[in-house]
């Protein structure tokens, strides 16, 4: 973290002192538990509980300042010390862009840069970022968020791990309203934007998929002329943000529909037999294509490979460099397409960070290209924030686990219940398609019905919480009555024939 005196933060955040104006924290944190000595603690409102009831549990931990919007006091009645601000949330903002602001200036003094890149897209963020940063790291000392930290808590905090010898910080940007990628992109002051696609998740909150587009595109409107937008040509909305920026775009595709655009390209595109998709990387630069054999499960992750390929490549990095580390690359961050095999031949592919239609159905296809051979099972959760297209959504899955001939579909929970419904209509009959009320139930069903050698895909938003599920049915002993049987089942012998 950039230093800054207790006195300084009060002046950046337009705060009230009531401390020692020469202590100096070493880290920021939002929960006390994450305290440790010499930390700032931000005492934030939260969804579920207010950060000013854990002040006294964060300085017994070690912090020596902390942020807050009101005065809090220790047993004995003294104050903790501390910076009183009006909100807690914009101060961090504040104090996150003036530590970008000073690590600019400390880095330019000595004739070096700080290279910030910001990237969004309603789904493929966090992968892509962890893809960036793989690449990145190899060339400079790289910062980039830890899971999923892309909103104004978040960005933020990645922003406090930063310092005058970092050379990338990468800045995931997401939203639930207009307005909010803007604000975050006035914190970083991006000199590279990455939007990977504009789908329907949170089209409700956003009051439509239009507004999303418009949303996202508030990252390349922030972008300096000498800038770089880096583009997802394969998706309209987002490929008509060109107008929206006056800085250089760089686009990528997977398509050869795009022929007189600047562009990023992945050719010969394929997938391994373990679902792992590789393609010749062919670079704006007039070299040869490079190969790429990613370590990733599923095709769609060509646009998140190509993504980090093409902000690289604006970043200044060798192509060479590039496609070795997409190559070498395995997946970082948790519940994205992530496989576990168990001891009895079960797989588990965990999916359940996130879900919008245009994820769930990539996922299904995924399922349906490894599962050839195999029983394959989906067990799919509701896809939230989808708002008045939720139930046609959830419909149009359920009708696209059957023509994909998926062996095993089970819906857990109510919101979810249409893409049930929708399954039986299209024709999936009897034990084919189940329905449960709780996670709990689907596990005692998986339990008793799970086979060595079937592949099990679980998908689902995150509030909706399958991933827990996923997780327990990876870890979980196979039923005694399941453990290996011989000849092969019907439905794995039309799985065969497909």
């Amino acid at each position: 973290m950039i230093a800054l005196t207790a006195a300084e933060i009060a002046h950046i955040t337009n705060g009230r002192l009531a401390a020692d104006p020469d202590i100096v924290p070493g880290s920021v944190v939002t929960d006390s538990r994450e305290a440790e000595p010499g930390s700032l603690y931000v005492a934030k409102p939260g969804e579920h509980a207010d950060g000013h009831a854990f002040v006294g549990s964060a300085f017994e931990n070690g912090a020596v300042l902390a942020l807050t919007e009101r005065e809090v006091s220790d047993a004995d009645g003294k104050p903790f010390p501390a910076v009183v601000v009006e909100d807690a949330v914009l101060a961090m903002g504040a104090l996150a862009a003036e530590c970008v602001r000073r690590m600019r200036a400390a880095r330019a003094a000595v004739g070096e840069q700080l290279t910030v890149i910001g990237i969004t897209g309603s789904a493929g963020k966090t992968t892509t970022k962890d893809l960036l940063a793989g690449i990145l790291s190899a060339a400079g000392p790289t910062v980039a968020p830890q899971g999923s930290y892309n909103g104004e808590v978040g960005v933020p905090l990645t922003v406090f791990r930063a310092d005058n010898n970092t050379r990338y910080l990468v800045i995931e940007m997401g939203a639930t309203g207009i307005g909010h990628i803007a604000y975050l992109a006035d914190i970083v002051r991006p000199e590279i934007g990455v939007v990977l696609g504009v789908g329907s998740a949170h089209a409700g909150e956003f009051g439509g998929v239009e507004n999303i587009a418009q949303a996202k595109g508030e990252l390349v409107e922030s972008l300096p002329d000498a800038g770089t937008a880096i583009l997802n040509l394969d998706d309209a909305r987002v490929a008509a943000m060109r107008a929206r920026t006056t800085a250089t775009v760089l686009g990528f595709t997977s398509s050869s529909g795009h022929p007189d655009d600047l562009a990023v390209r992945a050719l010969n595109v394929s997938t391994g037999p373990e679902g792992h998709p590789g393609f010749d990387l062919q670079l704006p630069d007039g070299g040869q294509p490079v190969s790429v054999s990613s370590r990733l499960i599923g095709v769609h992750h060509v646009a998140n490979l190509l993504a980090a390929a093409a902000a690289a490549f604006a970043a200044g990095i060798p192509a060479a460099d590039i496609a070795a580390s997409l190559s070498s690359q395995a997946p970082v961050s948790r519940w994205r397409m992530e496989r576990t095999e168990r001891a009895d031949g079960v797989t588990i592919i965990n999916d359940a960070y996130n879900a919008n239609p245009e994820s769930m159905r990539a996922a299904l296809r995924t399922l349906a290209d490894l599962g050839r051979g195999r029983r394959t099972w989906a067990v799919l959760g509701a896809m939230l924030e989808l708002g008045e297209d939720s139930i046609r959504e959830h419909a149009a899955v359920g009708t696209q686990v059957v023509r994909l001939n998926i062996d095993r579909l089970l819906v857990v929970g109510r919101e979810a219940r249409p893409l049930y419904i929708s399954a039986i209509q299209e024709g999936s009959w009897g034990d084919e398609c189940s329905f449960t009320e709780t996670a709990d139930q689907a596990f005692e069903l998986l339990q008793s019905e799970l086979r060595p050698d079937d592949l099990v895909l679980f998908k689902s938003s995150n509030g909706v919480g399958l991933r827990h599920l996923g997780d327990r049915i990876a870890q979980a002993a196979p039923a005694p009555e399941n453990v290996k049987s011989a000849a092969p089942t019907a439905a794995t012998e039309g799985n065969e024939q497909q």
